[in-house]
């Protein structure tokens, strides 16, 4: 068995510096959509609530607001799955930049594979996130049109 020296050790923490700091990076991501996702969750539960009091045409508003948050969270859903398989790669990365240097196992090429399959999960997230923000646009100017249409008002 070889152990790994301090300059070998030195080695591979530098090359982990960057897989690193991309698993913060993408913490950092799947945190701000998590709380997309519960926002998104909560407003669904208060909008089946206003459900049972609404008029027809009240109803039929909610029920298409409904419509499209719940469209957002799936899409939330599938984003966050993809932030963490591309965390999940990049740790593997890292795992295997250590077995590369200190067992002296060839896994170049996993490692190759891992990184584009963590960074091509991590495009598609961010895809599927700025969908997210779309919807969420869409739905809002489909309130702010019911509400000038029952009040008769225009915004400014």
């Amino acid at each position: 068995m070889h152990f790994i020296g301090i300059d070998e050790l030195t080695r591979v923490l530098q090359l982990s510096i960057s897989p690193v700091a991309l698993i913060s990076g993408v913490g950092l991501l799947l945190l701000s959509m998590t709380n997309r996702l519960g926002r998104t969750i909560d407003t669904i539960r208060e909008l089946s609530k206003e459900m049972d009091a609404a008029t027809p045409i009240q109803a039929e508003n909610i029920t298409l607001q409904i419509r499209i948050i719940y469209k957002r969270s799936r899409l939330l859903q599938s984003s966050i799955t993809l932030a963490s398989v591309s965390v999940l790669c990049t740790g593997m990365i890292v795992f295997c930049l250590f077995a590369i240097y200190s067992l002296h196992v060839p896994l170049y090429v996993l490692v190759m594979w891992l990184w584009g399959i963590g960074l091509g999960a991590l495009v598609v997230s961010l895809a599927l996130f700025v969908h997210d923000v779309t919807l969420s646009l869409a739905a809002l100017k489909h309130e702010v049109g019911c509400i000038v249409a029952e009040s008769g008002a225009f915004p400014k």
